[in-house]
């Protein structure tokens, strides 16, 4: 059996290779393996070029120093301020619908008329009764009157006395009961029209003119308050320590993004901290206020919620496409002034707007490989195609 030898040179390019990433490993063989082949069909002297020898077009950034924002990024849902359901609250057939559905209305427009008759004829009826007690009264609290005075002059009993006085008691109650009648039925004919407690956006008409409705048990119509507008969202309890410290400091930043439509975020601020932790999930509620004046958020809508807690100044950031991951490690490929590449490992942090902060790895001012890390290995000659 025939045994090969490895000469100490061979064993040091072996353990260079250990540091070229797999994919331009397997390029590099190949290109090895191919070499030969060419050499053999070529005439001697025309073989290709050494892969060491090949010059790699790449593109390039420069790592920067910016202040980037500590976010916390989850996805929330559109919250109505307010929700309010209207229902009647007397019996009776509705009348007439003042307002069209899905349209907004004011606090105080007039949405329902209810049949009123019913209640007038019961208010008449209420004034007349206490029309006729307040007579009734009057003569009984004149012939108490009376009695009194022929009771001090000897002339009846006590009893006689006694009966005048009750009666003239319990005609006076009898008024004051009317009284209170007479206001509960002008209440009741006041609920004959319906008004709109809040100013928002109608939904959809329950009920239609000819319906019949009880009291406290049809509903009308749903008024949604969406001027100012809830965003609520779910941070992990992790957060919550920060969140609380640098809410002392001031309102946070809340921003809500349409998916579709994220370059234009709508801007909140953080206003409710639920009092407790989900232990389900290991998270707690959040709640952003909106003003929403131009009604982009909607109740019931997913949106992309940032909530900005504080701000880190002068952090070294590159493009998110220079950043790659090896069997090490995250590293990047770092372009020498010889335009030269070297392999530098470093620690990333956030990814902020398409950028990655590196927390260490990196200087201000230093090159990076953004496109063409394929062909790439330690020492590879590089062509800047965006010099």
């Amino acid at each position: 059996m025939k045994l090969s030898v490895i000469s100490e040179q061979d064993a040091r390019q072996l353990s260079c290779l250990k540091s070229i990433p797999a994919p331009a490993l397997i390029l590099i063989l190949a290109w090895l393996m191919f070499l030969p082949a060419c050499s053999d069909n070529g005439a001697k002297g025309s073989g290709a070029p050494p892969a060491m020898s090949m010059t790699v077009p790449v593109t390039v950034a420069g790592a920067t120093q910016q202040t980037v924002p500590v976010e916390v990024r989850v996805i929330g849902n559109v919250e109505a301020y307010s929700t309010v359901t209207v229902r009647s609250q007397i019996d009776g057939e509705v009348d007439r619908v003042y307002f069209q559905e899905g349209r907004d209305v004011n606090a105080g427009d007039l949405l329902f008329t209810v049949d009123s008759r019913p209640y007038q004829a019961r208010l008449k009826q209420a004034e007349a009764t206490l029309a006729r007690d307040i007579a009734q009264a009057r003569n009984a609290q004149a012939q108490a009157e009376r009695s009194t005075q022929l009771f001090q002059a000897g002339i009846v009993s006590k009893d006689q006395y006694d009966q005048f006085q009750t009666n003239a008691d319990a005609l006076e109650a009898s008024v004051r009961a009317d009284r209170a009648a007479v206001e509960s039925a002008k209440v009741d004919l006041g609920y004959c029209t319906v008004r709109s407690p809040i100013a928002g956006r109608s939904g959809n008409l329950m009920v239609h003119p000819g319906n019949v409705v009880k009291a406290n048990d049809t509903s009308l119509v749903v008024i949604n308050q969406i001027a100012p507008v809830y965003v609520d969202f779910s941070v992990p309890e992790q957060h919550l320590a920060d969140i609380k410290k640098y809410q002392t400091r001031g309102k946070l930043r809340v921003r809500a993004m349409i998916p579709q439509d994220e370059r234009h975020p709508a801007e909140g601020a953080l206003t409710f901290v639920n009092n407790t932790v989900d232990p389900a999930t290991g998270t707690i509620l959040l709640k952003g206020t909106f003003a929403n004046p131009d009604r982009r958020l909607w109740p019931g809508q997913f949106v992309n919620v940032v909530l900005t807690l504080t701000s880190r100044p002068k952090l070294v950031v590159v493009p998110n496409q220079a950043v790659q991951a090896g069997q090490t490690g995250q590293y990047v490929f770092k372009v020498k002034p010889d335009l030269t590449v070297a392999i530098a490992p470093v620690v990333p942090g956030a990814t902020v707007g398409g950028l990655t902060v590196i927390e260490k790895g990196l200087e201000p001012g230093e090159k990076v490989v953004t496109d063409g890390q394929l062909m790439l290995f330690p020492g590879a000659k590089v062509q800047v195609k965006n010099q």
